[in-house]
């Protein structure tokens, strides 16, 4: 779509956990970068060491400030549509806020990219494929969502018509866009907060405090490297052949949450121990959740030759270490710190 050439991307949600990681592998790769994030979910810090980056440049808005959008958009060669309420705790607290910010964010950024057929890369999720058991998921596979009186589900149902508007843009439209569904993508900077499983265990465990998995934890992850999974993104957007379809992005290495809660406490030599509480009493009664959530990768690989490179185990290290440094930037800012553990990396 837009091959070698150097281009401006604007990235929605550039602060946040793979908006950041994105802004920095395109600024290394000499493109330029105008972030907009409203720093719901983001965080400044995410993008402060690219701040002073002479291409780079970033507002603090929402995507409902329509005039600023559409400004952006008509200065960028592409639009990166990442923003996104994020995060099951999030999703089952606040499904009012999670439908309005998918859908009417998505509305607006294909509005304003249409007027003058911007090429957008919209960033769906697994969560689209529901209560399927049809395994590995494959791209026109049919999705299976559950009852609507469960919130549990908005957020899929959310990304399922973002998905619709956004393919319904290319078809009638004819707006290039792409379209990635995210499989449990790791690394530095994402955020526990909002029930991010792999940060929290980390966390957790440097800190040698309970590790707690929800359910039995033989419930199975694929879980991705950021940094891989940004260079799919800049691949896809690369290559003419991936507009107007949908994209697994992720690893099918399987990983059950109560292993890779030991993998975690042993790696990095914690004295945590791992503590089970039922979904009930995580999220809400009923909460329903898949017992596996595995890609296909065949269309990735054969369209692009992608592949997840980067081990689990060295998915921790580098989650771990970046808590760490964190955690010393604070102390040295002066903030008050909860003291953590020294740990080991390594088995």
């Amino acid at each position: 779509m837009l091959g070698d050439r150097k281009f401006r991307a604007l990235i929605t949600g550039g602060a946040g956990f793979l908006g950041s990681h994105l802004a920095e592998a395109l600024l290394k790769k000499n493109h330029e970068v105008l972030i907009l994030d409203d720093l719901s979910t983001g965080n400044i810090e995410n993008i402060r060491a690219l701040k002073d980056h002479r291409g780079m440049q970033y507002w603090i808005d929402t995507i409902g400030n329509r005039s600023l959008l559409a400004e952006l958009v008509d200065d960028s060669d592409v639009v990166f549509h990442l923003a996104a309420a994020v995060g099951v705790r999030l999703i089952v607290e606040s499904p009012v806020h999670t439908i309005e910010t998918n859908v009417s964010g998505t509305e607006l950024v294909l509005k304003a990219a249409n007027k003058k057929k911007k090429p957008v890369f919209l960033a769906s999720t697994s969560e689209v494929y529901g209560k399927s058991t049809q395994v590995p998921f494959r791209e026109d596979d049919d999705l299976v969502l559950g009852t609507t009186t469960k919130g549990r589900w908005s957020y899929a149902a959310s990304k399922v018509l973002d998905e619709f508007l956004a393919l319904a843009y290319w078809k009638e439209k004819k707006l290039p866009v792409i379209l990635a569904r995210f499989f449990n993508i790791v690394g530095p900077r994402q955020s526990g907060r909002y029930g991010m499983v792999f940060p929290n265990f980390v966390s957790n465990a440097m800190a040698n405090s309970d590790v707690t998995v929800f359910g039995n934890g033989q419930q199975t992850r694929c879980f991705c490297y950021v940094g891989d999974a940004v260079q799919a993104v800049i691949r896809l957007a690369e290559i003419p052949g991936s507009v107007g379809q949908i994209f697994n992005v992720g690893s099918d290495h399987e990983i059950s949450i109560e292993n890779l809660a030991q993998l975690i406490v042993h790696r990095l030599g914690s004295k945590s121990k791992i503590r089970h509480i039922p979904y009930e009493q995580a999220y809400e009664e009923g909460f329903e959740d898949m017992l596996r959530r595995l890609p296909s990768l065949e269309k990735i690989r054969q369209s692009i030759g992608w592949h997840s490179e980067t081990a689990l185990e060295t998915c921790i290290d580098l989650v771990a270490r970046s808590l760490d440094q964190r955690a010393h930037e604070r102390e040295r800012g002066g903030k008050h710190v909860s003291p953590q553990s020294s740990f080991a990396i390594g088995s």
